[in-house]
């Protein structure tokens, strides 16, 4: 059903379902106001989401007896409000999360998504957001989209035939965009430091970030490099553009960069746009330590709130405070642990804005352990990159002392001798 408007199309919803929303830079903006403007007619809405960018205003406290929000991953748009408590949190892995969605754990009735104009054979694409999303609309017993010519057509497991969609509105938006800010003299020595560990034929998993443009910044001139990555954004475009990376060493997907969602500037929405290259697939699959494992010279860059003397990574909360989620950092830490020639890497600046020192003596009280002391390989601050593997406790805690700020190593030291005796 084409509708008029997105009110119209929204109207299909009843109390007591159960709805998604499309993930990312992907969130249907004017499905989702259009929503919030029903609330006065709806009630017992639950509503299942990862990360959406711009603003979520069913998780305002005026809301929360109409809707009842559960986040698998916490992003800026509704971290207050799962603080607050008016949104709720769920624990998993970004690979698991279409599991839930597809045996049911999670029931959902309604899938919100943007996707791309139909082609000449009416088939449309989810453009820039595939991840849980595939999944979502394969369970869900209503489809509503908004039908955007902004939103990049792009190809693997992206498509999905206009007569599949119970309503959708055609409105033309801008996609949100993070545009690359410059770095700091801290990410780039973080950065060298990573990269002088990533091998030739490797192949890299990494986020959106300062971090990850800092590594990606420092490797012009390695060979033969792959992307196989929940997520990429703007830093991969240069070293396409210069051959570094090719794909050429992929045993799986050869040739291709393998994702489930970006983010990115319009420079990024133009390269991914009907590129064949760019393999936008299932995060079921794309994160399967069983897949990332068959991938040789695997390296994962991922990111911490802070890091123990052991070696114990908080990377969803600061102390009980709800900061992000798993997401995908355990998927990607053990498949690259797996991989042959496979590096795994934490990376972190040493101190917080305030100065505290993100290597501690102990986690703060609540904080919870994302990679836990088992898992965790190379840990990179901007004063070197130490390998924890295969460590006792007294070694592991003299290299992270010998990474922590200068500022914090002699407190750092008093707590490992109190901890370890004989340190």
């Amino acid at each position: 059903m084409k509708c008029s408007n997105a009110l119209e199309a929204v109207s299909l919803i009843k109390s007591g379902q159960h709805l998604f929303i499309h993930t990312a830079a992907a969130a249907p903006q004017p499905l989702v106001q259009a929503l919030v403007q029903r609330a006065h007619e709806l009630s017992d809405i639950t509503i299942y989401q990862l990360h959406t960018e711009g603003p979520a205003p069913y998780t305002e406290e005026k809301y929360q007896d109409t809707f009842k929000v559960n986040a698998l991953f916490i992003g800026n748009n509704c971290r207050k409000a799962v603080n607050e408590g008016r949104v709720d949190f769920i624990p998993c892995f970004l690979s698991e999360v279409p599991i839930m969605f597809r045996s049911g754990i999670i029931p959902l009735d309604v899938a919100l998504i943007q996707v791309s104009p139909p082609d000449s054979k009416g088939f449309c694409s989810l453009g820039v957001s595939v991840d849980a999303t595939r999944a979502a609309i394969e369970k869900s017993k209503l489809i509503i989209a908004q039908v955007n010519p902004k939103m990049p057509r792009t190809h693997g497991d992206s498509f999905i035939h206009l007569s599949k969609i119970d309503a959708y509105v055609e409105i033309e938006t801008d996609l949100p965009e993070h545009t690359p800010a410059p770095l700091t003299e801290v990410e780039q020595k973080i950065g060298q430091h990573i990269a002088g560990i990533i091998d030739d034929g490797a192949t890299l998993q990494m986020g959106i970030g300062s971090i990850p443009d800092a590594v990606l910044s420092c490797l012009g001139n390695h060979k033969n490099l792959g992307v196989h990555t929940e997520m990429f954004s703007d830093g991969v475009i240069p070293l396409v553009q210069s051959g570094v990376i090719n794909n050429s060493q992929k045993t799986i997907h050869p040739g291709s960069i393998v994702s489930g969602f970006l983010v990115g500037s319009k420079k990024l929405y133009d390269f991914v746009d009907d590129n064949p290259m760019v393999r936008m697939l299932d995060i079921q699959y794309v994160n399967d330590t069983k897949v990332i494992r068959k991938l040789p010279k695997m390296t994962t860059i991922n990111s911490a709130i802070e890091v123990d003397i052991t070696g114990q990574v908080s990377a969803d909360s600061i102390g009980i405070r709800m900061y992000s989620g798993v997401g995908g950092q355990m998927d990607f830490m053990r498949g690259s642990s797996l991989s042959e020639g496979g590096k795994p890497i934490i990376a972190l600046p040493s101190i917080t804005a305030r100065g505290e020192s993100k290597i501690a003596a102990l986690l703060k009280p609540g904080a919870g352990v994302v990679t836990t002391r088992a898992h965790v390989h190379y840990i990179a601050t901007e004063y070197g990159i130490v390998n924890l593997y295969g460590k006792n406790l007294k070694e592991r805690a003299k290299l992270l002392i010998d990474i922590a700020h200068p500022n914090h190593r002699e407190t750092l030291e008093r707590a490992a001798h109190e901890r370890f005796h004989k340190f």
